[in-house]
């Protein structure tokens, strides 16, 4: 064994009359195992979280979203063609930390589907809500998102199937939307566009009545209280705007490379075409949520920091109890460096037993909070009923060696002193 390291572990085995020493060393591993664990526990609920939401919103909204900036185009038939041919060079998403993958899918986009937002309001049951309404083409969207689970009646592959010549057509309501306007499956509602008719006596809205055919829910209560669905013939026939659409919306295989298919679709779509992600549609929430992550990584490193502390006054302990035996060893013929060596193993030594122990407590307890309902929380606030945990390998080796260093830098006061001991000074007193 290294003649350092030798004597770095022989301090750590301190005698009886040192056992306070050995006590405190003891409480410094403890303290940085217990701040590893909190630190890898924390972040992993928070990613658990920031995946429980991404797959949520991502769920009923598209990956990437193409518009033209005069409003509605009719040769969508020919974009979505061009937007087959997207492929992308690069086999890994430009952001590593959030996702590590060499394998690159067999298509870049796996789902293309045209679209209609229609907003206005939804009278039913003796109330009235505000709606947004989505035209849609029910072939196509179910490969670009699934807007949830259908609770009553059929769901969005039914859309237009069953629409007789004389019946309304058939429009599929958000649960909590349904709740609001006191309508089931098989009830009639009306929907009102502020875009209407001008007549003799002003401008009148448009009003057309439509058959509940189901109720889904995304378990987002935002979508569910003011989303709906239609047909996407049945939305043009509403706005009069004949084989026309205002947006094409896409699923990509990763989602972590949508920014890098926007970049390609600005390129090869004329000038008039826009393209945006699920990245900046959304970049207020997943911005806070990563915010409040880095704040709480910030804060409990505050808790190895205290465990630092704790193995600086170690070591300074150790350097005044050892003070006789490092001026005997320097008599010897060890040098300056050696002595230094062997305190900053000791102090390290400490830092590595304790971020060994906080990550094995660490990996442990996500493992148990994963798989066991210990906390249950409110899912109508949070829409899970149990803590969502998402143990990243590449956070578990940052927290690891960010708790290493922070130990090793306590060790370098400590040690230089140990090193400046002059040992005829020592001798002579002793």
């Amino acid at each position: 064994m290294n003649f350092e390291l030798f004597v770095a572990f022989r301090y750590l085995k301190a005698k009886r009359k040192q056992a306070f020493i050995s006590l405190i060393s003891v409480i410094s591993i403890i303290g940085v195992a217990l701040g590893v664990m909190a630190l890898i526990t924390v972040i992993s609920v928070m990613g658990g979280f920031e995946e429980h939401w991404r797959s949520k919103l991502l769920g009923i909204n598209s990956h990437v979203v193409v518009r033209n900036h005069t409003g509605a185009f009719s040769d969508y038939r020919e974009i979505i063609n061009k937007l087959k041919e997207i492929k992308l060079e690069k086999k890994m998403s430009e952001n590593f930390w959030d996702r590590i993958s060499f394998k690159k899918p067999e298509k870049d986009i796996v789902g293309i589907t045209p679209m209609i937002y229609i907003q206005g309001l939804l009278s039913g049951g003796g109330s009235v809500s505000g709606v947004i309404i989505r035209g849609i083409e029910p072939e196509t969207y179910s490969k670009v998102a699934e807007p949830g689970l259908t609770i009553a009646g059929q769901g969005i592959s039914g859309l237009g199937k069953d629409n007789a010549k004389n019946s309304l057509p058939s429009i599929i309501l958000g649960v909590e939307l349904a709740k609001n306007l006191n309508v089931s499956v098989g009830q009639n509602v009306q929907l009102i566009l502020p875009t209407g008719t001008i007549t003799p006596v002003g401008m009148m809205p448009k009003i057309r009545g439509f058959k509940v055919a189901g109720t889904i829910s995304s378990g987002v209560y935002d979508y569910d209280a003011s989303l709906a669905f239609i047909d996407l013939h049945d939305a043009q026939k509403l706005l009069g705007i004949g084989d026309m659409v205002q947006g094409i919306e896409l699923k990509v295989a990763d989602i972590y490379s949508s920014n890098l298919i926007v970049n390609i679709i600005r390129e090869k779509l004329p000038g008039e075409f826009w393209a945006t992600d699920w990245q900046k549609m959304s970049r207020n929430l997943f911005s806070a949520l990563k915010l409040e992550k880095l704040g709480l990584f910030i804060v409990l490193t505050l808790i190895v920091l205290v465990a630092a502390f704790n193995i600086i006054s170690t070591l300074i302990m150790m350097v005044m109890e050892k003070a006789e035996d490092i001026a005997v060893l320097k008599a010897l013929g060890a040098n300056d460096n050696q002595i230094l060596r062997i305190f900053m193993l000791n102090g390290s030594i400490i830092g590595f037993l304790g971020t060994f122990i906080g990550v094995l407590g660490g990996i442990g307890l996500c493992a148990l909070l994963k798989k066991y309902k210990f906390i249950e929380i409110p899912a109508d606030v949070y829409f899970t009923d149990k803590i969502p945990v998402l143990l990243n390998p590449a956070d578990v080796v940052i927290i690891a060696l960010s708790a290493i260093i922070i130990c090793f830098l306590a060790t370098i006061y400590p040690s230089r002193q140990a090193a400046r001991i002059k040992p005829s000074e020592i001798l002579r007193t002793g």
